[in-house]
């Protein structure tokens, strides 16, 4: 499915997320305190720039988010090198179409009755930001450029790290 995205960026942010699929949502306890999950995305696209996770009503995670909806997710991926923060505001979404739509064989596991399972949640976070560390230099030349660096006095320049805005 094509992404209707307005820039390089904004793609190979969407690629990044795509291809490491689990991120840690990260949102506030209201004491103060922050709190992170593991989530699967569960996007085929980046359209509109909001991503989709499944919770569980029976956890606190959709509670949390009706009562603050500030929240971070972030990716990794370090065997190679990718790293992805988003920034982005989170509200619940009762949409059974789009529900219907996003629900996968891995959902099963966790939603027996399918889009319609009265424990399925759907979470859609906004993204108001994101960045993304792309580093496709080999280790050794890593290795090289930070001694370069060392020596030199000069920040190393080591992949690619991109801010993306989102309207």
């Amino acid at each position: 499915m094509a992404t209707d995205l307005p820039s390089p960026a904004h793609q190979t942010l969407w690629d990044l997320i795509k291809e490491m699929r689990f991120g840690m949502m990260t949102h506030r306890h209201p004491d103060g305190s922050l709190h992170a999950h593991p989530l699967t995305t569960q996007n085929r696209s980046l359209d509109e720039g909001v991503l989709y996770f499944f919770v569980s009503r029976t956890t606190e995670l959709g509670q949390r988010i009706a009562l603050d909806g500030d929240v971070n997710i972030t990716y990794c991926d370090t065997h190679r090198d990718h790293y992805v923060s988003v920034t982005g505001y989170a509200r619940l979404n009762h949409d059974l179409t789009l529900r219907q739509r996003l629900f996968n064989a891995m959902s099963w596991a966790w939603f027996p009755a399918g889009p319609t399972d009265p424990n399925l949640e759907l979470v859609a976070v906004q993204i108001l930001h994101a960045e993304y560390w792309n580093i496709s230099e080999s280790r050794v030349t890593q290795l090289f450029k930070l001694a370069t660096a060392a020596v030199t006095g000069q920040p190393p320049r080591i992949g690619e790290h991109q801010a993306v805005h989102f309207s």
